[in-house]
Parts: C-alpha cells; structure tokens; sequence
C-alpha cells in the first residue's frame, strides 16, 4: 500500500488517511447514539487510552474510531499530510 498516508490520532494510534470519511465532535446527540450504535454492532474502536473522547473518525468500512485528540488538531494533521 505504497502512497497511503498514516494520520496520528493519539497515542501511537493511526489510521489510514484515505479510509477516513468524517471527524465529528462527540458531543451531540446523534453521535452519542451513533458511538453506542458501533460498540453494540462491534464496530467501535477506542483509541482514547482511558481519557476523554475529543473526536470521532468514521472510516468508509462504518466503524468508528474514538480519539482524544481535538478534531481541529486531527483535521490539521490530514491537511498537513495532504500538502507533503
């Protein structure tokens, strides 16, 4: 998979830049029940190492990531990325 870019998430956790779809504040409604829907279908993926979830990732395979990083600072890093 030469050419894919890594985004840190926080941690040591990456994802696949191309693979994401959305990064949204977790905070709503709707993503309240959008986080307890992945972890009820087994599709949610915690990255957070015990603190607070700043941020959701969606990828196109539906599962949803956890971070607890910022989504301005994540949204950055898929911009820096993007200019190299």
């Amino acid at each position: 998979m030469p050419g894919d870019k890594l985004i840190n998430i926080g941690f040591g956790n990456y994802v696949l830049a191309g693979r994401v779809v959305g990064i949204v504040n977790p905070s709503s409604s709707p993503m309240k029940r959008l986080r307890e829907d992945a972890r009820a279908e087994g599709r949610l993926i915690d990255a957070t190492q015990g603190r607070k979830t700043r941020s959701i990732l969606v990828t196109d395979s539906n599962h949803v990531i956890l971070s607890s990083i910022q989504p301005e600072t994540i949204s950055q890093r898929f911009t820096q990325e993007e200019g190299d």
